[in-house]
């Protein structure tokens, strides 16, 4: 995917979103982590990996026709978390919370309040993809708060 034609998109969606929040492009997630975009609450800013997008895409869809498609979802997910009016509330207790089964619940609270948003921002996008990139993306959060919870009940 050309850098001008992710441009095109993000732009689009800041417009009907009417966020205010900066954008960044980049090609790769410093770190390792396939991560396809990343809110920073501190500065009020998303930046987006397109490579990281294209790789996401070829993962779970085993081609890059749909990055265009992927982009906006992910893009949608991140001004979710940019507009999210919990979120500040949200990362406090995040940081101050004594049960690790607490924090777990708090931070899939913060990444579905963010797919909420993202549904609601890109209704007539594929559907399939959407719940796909969804599931996906929460997995290893339920995951998480599952294996929590059952060694507390252990």
């Amino acid at each position: 995917m050309e850098r001008t034609t992710a441009k095109q998109i993000l732009d689009e969606l800041l417009e009907v979103s009417g966020s205010e929040v900066s954008v960044h492009i980049k090609s790769r997630f410093p770190g390792g982590r396939n991560v396809g975009g990343k809110y920073s609450l501190s500065d009020h800013s998303v930046t987006m990996y397109l490579g990281e997008i294209k790789k996401q895409c070829l993962t779970l869809f085993g081609s890059v026709d749909g990055c265009e498609r992927l982009l906006r979802i992910v893009f949608a997910h991140e001004l979710g978390h940019a507009e999210d009016a919990m979120l500040a509330e949200l990362s406090n207790r995040l940081d101050i919370c004594d049960s690790e089964l607490e924090r777990k619940r708090i931070a899939l609270r913060i990444e579905e309040n963010a797919w909420e948003y993202a549904m609601k921002l890109v209704p007539d996008t594929d559907r399939q993809m959407m719940d796909t990139v969804i599931y996906y993306s929460l997995q290893s959060y339920r995951e998480a708060i599952a294996q929590e919870t059952a060694q507390e009940i252990a």
